[in-house]
């Protein structure tokens, strides 16, 4: 049966690529790199170049009004970027406990209540990461404790003030992007999207 058939019959074509070898290329203190030979649907074969990436976690965080960002420099990048407090998973660590730390150290705020929003793939053609974003709610303030190699400040933005940092390419991630854009509909609707809990 082609695929044709399938979507008429309303069946989700079957794309899978099956791994039929795999090479490891380089190992990293974050990410790896491998390179997998796949058979592709058709029969023939193909290579995927991939990254694998431990995930990570990103916090909404608003304070009176305003959404808490941390500006940093962003080496890829080659330019300073305002984020919403972020970081990678440790090992298996507990995604909840693991934005609550995020936020933490970053900004020194801690919280009472930490939904999970989304769970989303940043690169799905390259890359393994998925980013768990949460919303934070009931803050009370404390002292950040950023990482030993983090170097960054930690701010406020409004509304108006975030979609400026948008337009002038301040504000440029995907993370945060999202972050903002749910943030607007919180404030049109009183919902924080769709939890998935």
């Amino acid at each position: 049966m082609n695929s044709r058939t399938e979507q008429a019959e309303g069946r989700a074509p079957d794309f899978t690529e099956r791994t039929l070898d795999s090479r490891p290329i380089y190992q990293g203190k974050i990410i790896s790199l491998k390179v997998d030979t796949v058979a592709l649907p058709d029969g023939s074969t193909a290579t995927r170049e991939i990254i694998s990436h431990p995930g990570a976690v990103a916090v909404i965080a608003v304070v009176d009004g305003k959404l808490l960002v941390v500006e940093q420099y962003r080496k890829p990048l080659e330019r300073m970027q305002v984020e919403i407090p972020a970081g990678k998973l440790d090992g298996e660590e507990d995604l909840e406990e693991a934005a609550r730390r995020e936020l933490r150290e970053e900004t020194g705020y801690e919280c009472v209540n930490m939904t999970l929003l989304h769970s989303f793939a940043t690169s799905p053609g390259f890359a393994d990461e998925v980013i768990h974003l949460f919303v934070a709610e009931d803050l009370r303030p404390g002292e950040a404790a950023p990482d030993e190699d983090e170097f960054l400040t930690v701010g406020a933005l409004t509304p108006e003030e975030a979609v400026r940092a948008i337009a002038e390419g301040r504000i440029c991630d995907a993370k945060t992007l999202l972050a903002v854009y749910a943030w607007e509909k919180y404030r049109a609707t009183g919902r924080w999207g769709w939890p998935v809990r």
